[in-house]
């Protein structure tokens, strides 16, 4: 008796050692833990964070969790942080296929035609809409249905050193024979034309994206439907073709390494002057203002053959909630607190020099392109990248632009790439 006693007292000692060190030095493993109203331990809820990043975004989850620590103190945003052009897809399909869909997915308004089909994302409450632009929540709407919250956007187009076009005298060009002539001029003054990243795939992407919304969507809204179906091909399309070619014509403008250079060595030369111009968008002004704040650039359409081209609006960081989540009222309250927040999105704005997609955004810095932007909006020049991106998802677009970037490599024909994508027209889309 007195054995099988010790051996009680023995056992739950044990126990409450073991469970000291679990809520001491081994809770950081745990659920995490607040003081309640009545001064006892509430355990906090944990929310999981997917976060497809573009360039000037990795920062912000300290903003938002200095936010969600005071507006909504029984959560914690648990982030995990991926590159948006490489990463944020494989991540997103791996997590659907096996069950663990995060509750808050944090990807770009395409995103939201992507991923609807899966079943793994929720529509949105009315109540949440309040806090976006009626044109922004258009992009992420499906038979009247938001999927998505965008936060801020960016601009693409033909950013340009402004002091290089005064000095040289050049005016902006509004066709594709104006825009040769004038990376001629540039050329022949010592300096070389275009800054480009053909080291990164996603660049191709995007710059043959930014053509094709131009010379392509903006006459066929419907090409990618069309293309699914069999009626078009990448290897019949003149005006396709052209878009892809017209990345070599960069590149032979650009400098000799520039098919292995990566993003960021090629804004901080564009910053420091060494090329006139850059096709891309504005998150490259953050590495501007950082290596030199003084530059004047300014941007324009990438121009099309018809010289009617449009300055590309692109939502950005845009935010979408788990289907699947058994925390929907929380994820409903994080969102809430994010988007109503004007201290947070002066701070987001100011930092990743994205613009507003929020009806009542805090004050943010001005781009040092904003006057470019703000004639072209005026003058009824401004395309959603939606336009080509919900037609040809990324996925499919990054497979395309590996190709070309091993073709602009010499590793590849032009034609296996145009054969390659028409092979693959089933991935193109997903509705």
């Amino acid at each position: 008796m007195r054995s099988s006693i010790c051996a009680s007292r023995f056992f739950i000692m044990v126990l409450l050692l073991v469970c000291a060190a679990l809520s001491s030095g081994c809770s950081h493993k745990g659920t995490p833990v607040i003081a309640g109203p009545d001064g006892g331990r509430v355990r906090k809820v944990r929310l999981s964070v997917l976060a497809g990043q573009s360039t000037p975004d990795p920062g912000i989850e300290e903003m938002i969790d200095e936010l969600v620590e005071r507006e909504v103190p029984g959560v914690e945003l648990e982030w995990e942080s991926v590159g948006w052009g490489d990463k944020f897809q494989s991540q997103m399909q791996a997590k659907f296929a096996s069950g663990e869909v995060p509750d808050i997915m944090i990807g770009k308004a395409q995103d939201v035609a992507t991923y609807l089909p899966s079943g793994n994302i929720a529509p949105l409450s009315p109540s949440l809409l309040r806090y976006v632009r009626d044109e922004a929540a258009a992009s992420v709407s499906w038979e009247g249905v938001a999927y998505g919250l965008p936060y801020n956007a960016f601009y693409q187009g033909v950013f340009y050193n402004m002091d290089i076009f005064d000095r040289l005298g050049l005016k902006i060009p509004t066709t594709r024979n104006g825009l040769e002539s004038v990376a001629r001029a540039i050329r022949a003054a010592g300096v070389t034309p275009f800054a480009a990243a053909f080291g990164e795939n996603w660049y191709a992407g995007n710059v043959v994206m930014q053509l094709a919304i131009g010379d392509v969507f903006n006459r066929d809204p419907r090409w990618g439907d069309h293309f699914r179906s069999g009626k078009l091909s990448f290897s019949g399309s003149d005006a396709y073709r052209e878009c892809m070619r017209e990345l070599a014509d960069i590149r032979d403008e650009s400098w000799r390494d520039c098919v292995t250079l990566d993003a960021y060595d090629c804004d901080e030369r564009f910053a420091n002057g060494q090329a006139a111009m850059y096709v891309t968008g504005t998150w490259t002004l953050q590495t501007i203002n950082a290596v030199n704040p003084e530059m004047r650039v300014g941007v324009f359409p990438f121009p099309s053959s018809s010289g009617d081209a449009k300055l590309i609006f692109e939502p950005n960081m845009t935010f979408m909630k788990s289907a699947k989540t058994s925390h929907s009222a929380l994820v409903d309250q994080v969102l809430a607190a994010v988007f109503g927040s004007r201290e947070l999105s002066s701070e987001i704005l100011g930092f990743t020099r994205t613009s507003p997609l929020l009806k009542d955004a805090g004050p943010a810095v001005e781009l040092p392109v904003q006057g470019d932007i703000d004639r072209y909006t005026r003058a009824g020049r401004i395309v959603d990248a939606t336009v080509g991106n919900t037609q040809l998802i990324w996925s499919f677009q990054e497979e395309v632009a590996i190709g070309l970037t091993e073709w602009l490599q010499d590793k590849r024909s032009f034609a296996s790439v145009l054969a390659s994508a028409d092979r693959n027209r089933a991935l193109s889309g997903s509705r």
